[in-house]
């Protein structure tokens, strides 16, 4: 008997604890409706490249004799990248420069030759025609003096070429011509020369990512873009997009567009070739009262979702109904007091916005009780979803457990 009696008192600490444990496993969580940034993307792939890429060629023909630069080499504009052996335009260089001492001198000498014929003519010491010979004597050598002059600038323009020096301050990309390479000028080859390096400035890069079709509707030039390479996986880098390409490529039936986008490289740590993740803000909120796409509910599935709560699905219905626009008011009342108008207040009451979006419906929690509330929402990250009306941040959602996101 005395067994009987002890085991009596531990089967009803047994139920209890039973009892306490099935209270405790609610069917939902509670999320506080809070501000949050809801920033909506439209993700593509690309590769970085050069806005613009130079091929550097040498107006001189001839052997490369110095070339004090390698690939990756960061240069700036006028500095010296290739020397082109220079004796035929140092020989060239020499015979103009003699060329115009002695047309300088033929002019002195047509000069003088000149005024003593006038001085003659004057005198009537000799004729008409010997003074105009004078006159044609001293034109021809300042025309002489002219044409060595041009001679001699374009020697020294051919001497300067030898020496091929940087267009643009930007890095050495590639190497086309090496030490002892004989190359040809653009200016005498009809091939176009021979290129002797490319360089570009990467301060400023820029991606073609292609994007979907389905989204590139939404994409406009000026739209921020954040950017991420496999080379620093925990560093984004900011662009913006230049423009959207007129023209689709289809790849395995799928319709893309390009989307150029320029992004800032001072540290010139994104290199040409590398892969990159784009992702295109095609619309952001800051600081908007959001909630779990999980908490929201369709008319057609608010009753099962009743159910699920303990709620009698009419009288939900019945409360939706009877709330002004056909959603609950805070506090759990019947909201007969609270214009559907009414606009946004400090202190936690309902925030009203006159933007229309999506309508659906939330489970809150308000006073103890669990109310249905209809609200309105905006913008969304298929996460969370800003909420324009119909829930304050005093309020608190109801997420099912296991429930799908919108």
């Amino acid at each position: 008997m005395k067994r009987y009696l002890l085991a009596a008192p531990a089967l009803v600490l047994l139920g209890a604890a039973g009892c306490k444990k099935a209270e405790s496993v609610r069917p939902y969580t509670t999320i506080p409706v809070a501000r949050r940034d809801i920033i909506v993307t439209a993700t593509a792939s690309g590769v970085i490249q050069p806005i613009l890429t130079l091929s550097v060629k040498s107006k001189a023909s001839g052997e490369i004799i110095a070339m004090p630069v390698q690939t990756g080499d960061e240069v700036k504009k006028g500095q010296l990248l290739a020397k082109i052996d220079p004796r035929i335009p140092q020989n060239n260089l020499s015979q103009a420069q003699a060329s115009l001492d002695v047309a300088k001198a033929q002019l002195e000498n047509a000069t003088a030759q000149l005024k003593r014929g006038e001085a003659l003519y004057q005198s009537k010491s000799i004729t008409e025609a010997g003074y105009d010979s004078a006159q044609l004597a001293s034109a021809t050598a300042r025309s002489a003096v002219v044409t060595a002059a041009a001679n001699l600038q374009t020697a020294k323009d051919a001497m300067e070429d030898t020496q091929v020096r940087a267009p643009i301050t930007g890095t050495i990309l590639e190497l086309d011509a090496v030490l002892g390479t004989v190359i040809s000028s653009p200016t005498n080859d009809v091939g176009g020369g021979t290129v002797i390096l490319k360089m570009a400035s990467l301060d400023t890069v820029q991606v073609s990512a292609l994007v979907d079709e389905t989204d590139v509707g939404k994409v406009q030039p000026g739209m921020p873009v954040t950017i991420t390479v496999d080379a620093y996986p925990n560093r984004q880098f900011d662009g913006r997009v230049l423009k959207i390409e007129p023209q689709a490529q289809v790849s395995q039936n799928v319709t893309m567009f390009p989307v150029d986008v320029n992004i800032l490289n001072p540290e010139h740590l994104l290199k040409p070739g590398m892969n990159t993740e784009v992702e295109i803000h095609v619309g952001q909120r800051q600081g908007v009262l959001a909630v779990p796409n999980a908490a929201l509910r369709t008319e057609r599935d608010v009753a099962s979702a009743a159910t699920v709560l303990g709620l009698d699905p009419q009288a939900v219905q019945r409360q939706l109904n009877a709330a002004p626009g056909g959603g609950a008011a805070p506090g759990g009342g019947d909201g007969s007091k609270l214009h559907a108008a009414e606009p946004a207040k400090a202190g936690g009451q309902v925030q009203r916005s006159a933007a229309t979006g999506p309508s659906y419906i939330v489970f809150a929690l308000r006073g103890g009780k669990i109310v249905p509330v209809r609200v309105t929402t905006g913008l969304t990250d298929l996460d969370y979803i800003e909420v324009t009306s119909g829930l304050a941040e005093t309020d608190t959602v109801l997420v099912l457990s296991g429930s799908p996101s919108r």
